[in-house]
């Protein structure tokens, strides 16, 4: 069944997404708590368990763009499971540096990835191009975000309405949203993300479940599916190298903790316990939910209409098996992760900006910082709706989203380092980024997508290749001095756990 020559009902989608709009608002407003202070604002008062810790970082992972990008993927074969290897391979990371990052974030009231990194280097120019870095790459991310709204308004119109109506009805879907993320901060943010990821990714895995048990495209398809889908990237008649799907689940795997949404969960919890059962918890959810989502995809992409536009394909499929009531379903399940995911970056770089950028000539006072990361989320998202515009027909849309891996890995040099062991300097920290994400930038430019010459590395991979040089010649030739060394002992010092006796003691 075609969606744009089907009858629309409008009564349908578009009353099921403001019921979806209206409960999550009800859910603001019954959870709301006005926040005392700047890093209350910032996350949330470090005060969250493991459950809230785990959906907001599965709900700031997978975003809107998971059913129509990677979605699309799936679609062409197996190649689209490659996310569920690095997603949950990578969130091990938050367990495994979850101790250090909240001893440290709540000693020294820490509320950015970057300030972490400013902190341990002792140098508010790290910090400073860490954020920049950052705002960049989560950028993408946001556009994509923008433009899987713009699809889920022209799938509600029945593809009656014009691209540009489209946009600008998605715009103001996630603006909507942006009042309560802007004058509620972090925890306005974590409430709803629990809301929203169980509609997002619980729903969202039973709908596919239940298809591919029951639907006319189902599990049984999955049998029948032609050779060349079952080929990764690298194999034998591919164009690719032997090093592409290296690169990919690579910096999908180093890369899942540089982001600024992901790291900063781990200040929003209410201790290092809450952090460690909270990752457990994730690698489920994300993990979980993804290759579910991709098995769906796979078995649905022998139907013509789903083939003929693959990034559609979610919507095409449901609509297919259910009409426009299961059609109101997926756009419900496609707003909420859009929804969480663009709030999780729009809050995050508002805040980077106020916190690591806005400091840069003089301190500010809690209000001023407050009024800074509301200003910089509206410059940011209006900016990232332009783009969405002008790139809404773009034909690879998962290219936007490897492109930001690519810069977003430099930040892993200094970070993990900087986490993991007591080497390392400032000097290494600065110039090492700038290495990585220079050679990043410019082989981007000419390879956006591999580079032949290399066996199809991707150019994050030689960027991050510079980046660790320069960040290692740079430790071994500027070396600290005595006051650095103790400032850097006591930083992992404070964080090792407390250390129990090995006898009880003697009661007198």
């Amino acid at each position: 069944m075609n969606i744009s020559t089907a009858e629309p009902n409008y009564l349908i989608t578009f009353g099921l997404i403001g019921v979806f709009l209206a409960v999550m608002i009800a859910v603001l407003y019954a959870t709301n708590r006005k926040s005392t202070s700047f890093s209350d604002y910032a996350v949330g008062g470090r005060s969250y368990g493991p459950w809230y810790i785990a959906m907001s970082y599965t709900n700031s992972w997978w975003p809107g763009a998971t059913f129509t990008a990677f979605f699309a993927l799936s679609v062409s074969g197996v190649i689209g499971f490659y996310g569920a290897v690095y997603s949950t391979l990578g969130v091990t990371a938050m367990y495994l540096m979850a101790r250090r990052a909240w001893k440290w974030g709540q000693h020294f009231n820490l509320r950015t990835q970057p300030d972490l990194l400013g902190m341990r280097y002792n140098s508010p120019v790290v910090k400073r191009v860490a954020s920049i870095i950052g705002i960049i790459c989560v950028f993408p991310w946001v556009v994509m975000g923008i433009q899987a709204l713009a699809l889920l308004v022209e799938f509600a119109s029945f593809g009656r309405w014009a691209v540009t109506t489209c946009l600008f009805a998605g715009v103001a879907l996630i603006l909507v949203r942006q009042y309560w993320t802007v004058s509620m901060g972090m925890r306005g943010l974590i409430m709803t993300d629990m809301y929203q990821g169980i509609l997002a990714y619980g729903l969202g895995a039973l709908v596919c479940v239940v298809l591919l048990f029951t639907g006319d495209h189902g599990y049984s398809q999955l049998s029948a599916l032609p050779t060349n889908m079952l080929q990764i990237p690298g194999s034998n008649g591919s164009h690719y190298g032997p090093w592409y799907m290296f690169s990919l689940i690579f910096t999908g795997v180093i890369g899942s903790m540089c982001w600024p949404m992901s790291f900063q969960r781990i200040y929003t919890a209410s201790g290092v316990r809450s952090v460690k059962k909270g990752t457990l918890l994730t690698i489920l959810l994300v993990g979980g939910f993804y290759a579910i989502l991709m098995l769906f995809a796979t078995a649905v992409s022998q139907d013509p209409n789903v083939q003929a536009n693959p990034q559609n394909g979610f919507f095409t499929a449901l609509f297919d098996q259910g009409g426009p009531w299961l059609l109101g379903v997926a756009l419900v399940i496609v707003l909420a992760a859009s929804i969480g995911h663009v709030d999780g970056c729009v809050q995050v770089c508002g805040t980077q900006f106020a916190n690591d950028l806005a400091t840069w000539n003089k301190p500010r006072t809690d209000k001023q910082l407050t009024v800074l990361a509301k200003s910089g989320m509206a410059v940011f998202i209006i900016a990232a709706a332009l783009l969405a515009y002008f790139t809404f027909n773009y034909s690879r849309l998962q290219l936007l989203a490897q492109i930001s891996y690519q810069g977003i890995i430099q930040l892993a040099v200094p970070l993990f380092f900087g986490i993991f062991t007591r080497f390392g300097n400032k000097q290494g920290a600065i110039t090492g980024m700038l290495t990585g994400i220079i050679i990043a930038i410019v082989l981007t430019v000419f390879y956006p997508d591999d580079i032949p010459a290399l066996g199809s590395l991707t150019s994050g991979i030689v960027g991050l290749g510079g980046n660790v040089l320069v960040f290692l010649v740079c430790g071994v030739a500027i070396q600290a001095d005595a006051k650095e060394k103790a400032r850097v002992n006591d930083l992992f010092e404070m964080a090792e756990p407390a250390k129990l006796p090995l006898t009880k003691p003697v009661l007198n």
